[in-house]
C-alpha cells in the first residue's frame, strides 16, 4: 500500500497517515498481521517527521488496529477484522458525522446515497454487510 501526504491539507499529517491506513485495511489492501514499515522507514519515505508517524503508529494502536513488538514492529492486529458489529466508539463517531452532515443542510435522501456510494467502493469484493 503506497501513503500519500498532501502537504497543504488542513488535516494534521498523522491523521491523513492514520486514515490511509485504515481505508486501505478495509479495502483489504492491508491483512490482518501484516507488518507496516518501520518508523523510521514510513517517516523516510514520506519525508515527514519519526514523532508524526509514531503519533499516527499510537493512535492506530489505540483504536485497536495495531500491534507493536520491538522485535517484529508494528503490524497490523489480527483481529481487526473479525469483530463483525460496530461498539459504541463507532456508534459515537457515525453519530457526529451525520449530525454534522445535517448541520450542514445535506438531506436524509443525499446522505444515505452517498454512505452507499462510500460503502460500495469499501465492499467492492461482493461482501455484504453483516
Amino acid at each position: 500500500m503506497r501513503l500519500e501526504i498532501d502537504m497543504t491539507s488542513n488535516v494534521p499529517i498523522y491523521r491523513q497517515i492514520r486514515d490511509q491506513i485504515v481505508r486501505g485495511a478495509a479495502r483489504g489492501e492491508l491483512a490482518p498481521g501484516e507488518r507496516l514499515p518501520t518508523v523510521r522507514q514510513l517517516a523516510a519515505d514520506l519525508s515527514v517527521n519519526p514523532m508524526t508517524v509514531n503519533k499516527a503508529y499510537a493512535l492506530l494502536k489505540s483504536e485497536g488496529l495495531l500491534v507493536m513488538d520491538r522485535r517484529r514492529g508494528a503490524q497490523m492486529c489480527e483481529s481487526f477484522a473479525q469483530s463483525g458489529s460496530p461498539d459504541d466508539d463507532f456508534d459515537r463517531k457515525a453519530s457526529l458525522l451525520l449530525s454534522e452532515a445535517r448541520t450542514k443542510g445535506v438531506s436524509k435522501q443525499v446522505l444515505l446515497a452517498r454512505i452507499e456510494e462510500i460503502a460500495d467502493t469499501l465492499y467492492q469484493d461482493g461482501e455484504e454487510s453483516k
